[in-house]
C-alpha cells in the first residue's frame, strides 16, 4: 500500500528532497543579505521608508520570500517526511534522525523569523543594523552542516 508506494518512489523522492532543500537554502541565505543592502543602502543615501529604493527592496524580499522560499519549505517537509516514513531510510535507534529534525525545526524557525523581519521593514519598524543581519546569515549556514553531518555519518 502507502509502505509499497513510498519504497518504490524512493529515489523520486530523495531527488526532490534534494532539490527543494537546495531551493529553500538559497533563499534563507539571500534573504538576509537583502536586508543588509536594505538598511545599508537608505542609511547610506539618507533614502526614507516608501521611496522607491525602499519599495524595491522590499518587493524582492517579498517575491524571494513567497515564490521561493515558502514552497522549498513546504516542499523540503513533505519531502523529507515522505523519506521518514519510507521503510528502511530512517534508523530511529540513532542520534541522527533527532538532530537533523531538530536542525530543520530551527531553520523553519528561521525561516518566519526572516518573514516577520520583512513585516518590520514594510512597517518602518526594522530595529536591525546590517551587521546584526550579516550575523544572523550565519544561522543557516550552522544548521546545514548539522544536517549535512549528522545524514552522511549517521552517527
Amino acid at each position: 500500500m502507502i509502505q509499497d508506494f513510498l519504497s518504490s518512489a524512493y529515489f523520486w523522492t530523495k531527488s526532490l528532497h534534494i532539490v527543494s532543500v537546495m531551493s529553500w537554502m538559497a533563499g534563507l541565505f539571500y534573504l538576509p543579505r537583502l536586508f543588509v543592502y536594505h538598511v545599508e543602502g537608505l542609511k547610506k543615501r539618507g533614502v526614507e521608508h516608501g521611496s522607491e529604493m525602499d519599495l524595491l527592496f522590499q518587493h524582492q524580499e517579498r517575491l524571494l520570500l513567497r515564490a521561493i522560499m515558502n514552497p522549498a519549505m513546504i516542499a523540503t517537509w513533505i519531502f523529507g517526511l515522505m523519506l521518514v516514513f519510507t521503510p528502511g531510510v530512517v534508523g530511529w535507534g540513532m542520534i541522527w534522525p533527532y538532530t537533523k529534525g531538530a536542525s530543520v525545526i530551527a531553520m523553519t524557525w528561521f525561516h518566519h523569523w526572516l518573514g516577520k523581519r520583512r513585516k518590520d521593514f514594510m512597517a518602518n519598524n526594522n530595529a536591525l543594523t546590517g551587521r546584526q543581519y550579516r550575523l544572523m546569515n550565519e544561522v543557516p549556514t550552522v544548521l546545514m552542516l548539522i544536517i549535512v553531518f549528522s545524514v552522511i555519518f549517521k552517527f
